[in-house]
């Protein structure tokens, strides 16, 4: 129970960190949530509690895959929000996030890729 409470006050503070940063600087808030220091965490969880290589290095390739897909959306929130508010943009967001991760599961199952 306590390893379990001490991945959640870590990684919670983690994001809760990035957010205070980004309100004082949003260069610097963005390029910190940039990096990749959840799943690197994930990393170090999964090797803490002894899982296997294998099911880590599948955790760091899928992660790759599943990244790609979420790309676009930071080029089009920021004009989206504009128009459609927050929420508005927030769930278009997640929609193109969507059709995006959709295209990508069509386009590389020809390549022996399967996401899902």
């Amino acid at each position: 129970m306590v390893w379990i409470l001490t991945k959640y006050f870590i990684t919670a503070g983690l994001v809760v960190l990035i957010s205070e940063v980004a309100k004082r600087s949003d260069r610097l808030g963005g390029f910190i949530a940039a990096l990749p220091l959840v799943t690197f965490l994930t990393l170090f969880w999964m090797f803490f509690e002894n899982q296997s290589q294998e099911k880590i290095a599948n955790h760091a390739y899928y992660t790759f895959w599943y990244v790609i897909p979420t790309l676009p959306m930071f080029i089009v929130f920021p004009w989206i929000l504009n128009k459609l508010g927050f929420w508005g943009a927030m769930g278009a967001s997640a929609l193109l996030t969507v059709i995006c991760f959709s295209l990508m599961v069509i386009l590389l199952k020809p390549f022996g890729i399967n996401l899902l």
